[in-house]
């Protein structure tokens, strides 16, 4: 088998592991359109039934966690820097020299996960890595865009974050429009994706009876979720909300119970969680997500994860997976330490308002040849 057969599966693999099925044990596994020329239409600017005025405005959801938050107030000159910084850092020319396989993980929340949160309902993409498989060489990366990075959506010609533009309207659908997105920064074409929603991820984990989650110190997040110092392995659940976790305690000292057996310990919020650690955490889970794969000692041992992804996991209807089965077996043994984890190179930036975005601080393209994936 050659290299670019092995590696390009072995990414496959990985798009398996997070939630892409088989037609061979399920039929009914949902696919979406995922049409290139819808894509290069959103690239261009064309729509059907919307005129992109030249005129740069702020979507309403930018910066908007949940629908009780203040809309986003941003002043002409945030608009003309934020312009400037995305003009900078706009790539000269296509990549083209890898297969590319975008996974998404989408905020869509069942009742029981927003119960242990509160989270209010939605459909924003939450997850975005990017898969490149070179097409000359053996070299494998997946490259994660924080969900807060902020973009001009092709589309509507709006600022807005990376994740908004996983919806569907007058350009094309969820996947379509964030590909472009994808494609405006980054001058790399999606030719696949794959799609899970919050409660698919749990599932997911659970199907393999857990992960193993390793943390430095005991952490915890209100009632979501509490990890102990050292390794564990924990449900679907307590994974994703790890995962997810954007206000992390860390334990001060020893941990406390009182007579009631009430925790009376003293703990103080984690410094420097942001998107990004939040990006770490899902590599790591993806990860042992793999590890967890290669415990599997037949075909038959899948059938718990593959009906876990049943009513959670849309893939487009351009991937062929006639083959996935042989892949996840002939791959089990690849080291995942020749896998290139990268994050989009980004910058926070403070708006007026005292809130911040985040921006590309240096061309995708210049990060990749940092890294030596491509040649300078």
């Amino acid at each position: 088998m050659n290299i670019f057969n092995r590696y390009s599966y072995l990414l496959i693999l990985l798009i398996t592991v997070a939630g892409i099925s088989l037609y061979l044990f399920l039929p009914s596994f949902e696919t979406e359109e995922f049409d290139q020329e819808v894509i290069d239409n959103i690239i261009e600017g064309v729509t059907t039934t919307t005129i992109i005025s030249s005129e740069t405005e702020v979507s309403e959801n930018l910066l908007q966690e949940n629908e009780e938050e203040r809309p986003l107030q941003i002043t002409e000159q945030e608009i003309q820097r934020i312009e400037e910084i995305l003009e900078n850092n706009k790539f000269d020319q296509e990549i083209t020299q890898f297969d590319t396989y975008l996974l998404i993980g989408s905020d869509e929340r069942s009742d029981k996960i927003a119960e242990t949160r509160g989270y209010v309902s939605g459909k924003r993409a939450d997850v975005i890595i990017l898969g490149l498989v070179n097409k000359s060489n053996e070299n494998t990366t997946l490259l994660s865009f924080p969900r807060d990075l902020l973009i001009k959506n092709s589309c509507t010609g709006k600022l807005e974050r990376i994740n908004a533009s996983y919806s569907k309207n007058s350009c094309g659908g969820r996947a379509e429009n964030l590909a472009a997105a994808i494609y405006s920064i980054s001058g790399i074409k999606v030719q696949h994706f794959a799609s899970f929603d919050f409660e698919g991820f749990e599932e997911i984990i659970d199907s393999v009876n857990g992960v193993e989650i390793c943390v430095e110190q005991t952490q915890r997040e209100g009632f979501s979720f509490e990890l102990q110092k050292g390794c564990q392995v924990v449900s679907g659940l307590t994974t994703l909300n790890w995962i997810v976790s954007r206000s992390t305690e860390v334990l001060v000292g020893e941990k406390i119970v009182d007579n009631q057996g009430n925790d009376v310990s003293e703990w103080k919020l984690m410094s420097g969680v942001s998107d990004l650690t939040r990006i770490d955490r899902q590599q790591y889970v993806v990860t042992q997500l793999i590890k967890e794969l290669k415990n599997f000692e037949s075909i038959n041992d899948l059938n718990k994860l593959i009906n876990a992804l049943e009513n959670s996991f849309t893939i487009d209807e351009n991937i062929t997976l006639n083959k996935a089965v042989e892949i996840l077996w002939n791959f089990r043994g690849i080291d995942l330490n020749e896998v290139n984890k990268l994050t989009t190179p980004v910058d926070f930036l403070t708006l007026d308002d005292g809130r911040q975005v985040l921006v590309l601080n240096k061309k995708i393209s210049d990060l990749l040849e940092e890294k030596s994936i491509i040649d300078s």
